[in-house]
């Protein structure tokens, strides 16, 4: 996940510009009532998709404030006018601007690579978020994930201690890969074995692509985003993502309902082009930007007898 570059200022200007709007999206969603937001038409054009706002009832209101008055002054006050009142941010929105202003090196991923991950954190954040791969992408992916759970897997020890040193809040964990991109080949043979075609916790997969060696956390959690980015895989001797691509799509089946998107990084490169298509499935699709694929993957389990690819 980390550039092998240093990428043009502009693309930095454009992510603090991201973070900034989504500041001032927290704000707003937080000082606006559903009847507001459907009558200023200001606000619409500004706003046009997925701005959800709760409407009260002259109970709830009354309830609201009532409770008002024993707000702290942490709290945000409740407000009926259509300018905002309350300024304060979340702790992990504040440290990505700053971080991001004064970084000189920015993600790898592009704008529109981004908003693509962006769209889907929109709708279910807070939520359960995965990454395979620690970088300096990692703040941002918090930050907008901010009140859920966003967990990364980083296979270069070294590296995950010199990002704690800097950003210890982010929960990484160090993970080994056995693989190499030379043996791509051979490691797609063994996932068209029907034993990587039985869905099941990783944990206990007969199939050789499962990885095992993960914390339990990891298992134990059901994720609502897969992000994989890592390990590396830009030359022949790199462990290379067909493993960590399985890996994620057998997570995604296993969850007890709902669905799982899955995001491929790089998948210009040959390893994530097939190894995503093969095992996140061409029917599971949903976009492709850039270097990124997007796969929306519902539970296996809550349907019994659903094919390993539709």
């Amino acid at each position: 996940m980390r550039p092998k570059t240093q990428y043009p200022t502009g693309l930095k200007l454009i992510l603090i510009c991201l973070l900034g709007l989504l500041l001032l999206f927290l704000v707003l969603r937080s000082s606006f009532s559903s009847s507001q937001l459907q009558n200023s038409s200001l606000i619409s054009a500004i706003y046009p998709s997925n701005i959800i706002a709760s409407s009260s009832s002259p109970e709830t209101s009354q309830e609201q404030s009532q409770s008002s008055t024993a707000t702290t002054s942490n709290d945000c006050p409740p407000t009926e006018t259509l300018v905002p009142t309350c300024t304060k941010i979340s702790p992990s929105l504040a440290n990505a601007i700053v971080h991001y202003a004064t970084l000189n090196i920015t993600p790898q991923q592009t704008f529109k690579e981004i908003s693509v991950s962006l769209r889907v954190l929109e709708k279910k954040s807070p939520c359960n978020f995965l990454v395979f791969g620690l970088g300096h992408d990692s703040l941002m992916w918090t930050a907008l994930n901010h009140g859920g759970r966003t967990v990364f897997l980083e296979e270069d020890k070294s590296w995950i201690e010199q990002v704690q040193r800097q950003l210890p809040n982010l929960e990484s964990y160090h993970v080994t890969y056995d693989t190499k991109v030379t043996q791509a080949d051979e490691i797609m043979e063994v996932g068209m074995r029907e034993d990587c075609k039985v869905v099941g916790d990783p944990r206990f997969s007969k199939c050789g692509l499962a990885l095992k060696g993960f914390p339990s956390e990891v298992y134990d959690m059901e994720w609502d985003l897969i992000m994989v980015d890592a390990p590396t895989g830009w030359h022949d001797e790199a462990p290379g993502r067909m493993t960590a691509i399985y890996t994620a799509g057998l997570m995604a089946r296993n969850r007890e309902s709902g669905e799982t998107d899955v995001f491929v990084h790089d998948v210009d490169r040959d390893v994530e082009d097939k190894f995503s298509k093969t095992f996140l499935c061409e029917g599971y699709l949903r976009e492709q930007e850039g270097r990124i694929r997007h796969f929306t993957i519902p539970s296996h389990r809550a349907r019994l007898g659903r094919p390993f690819c539709p």
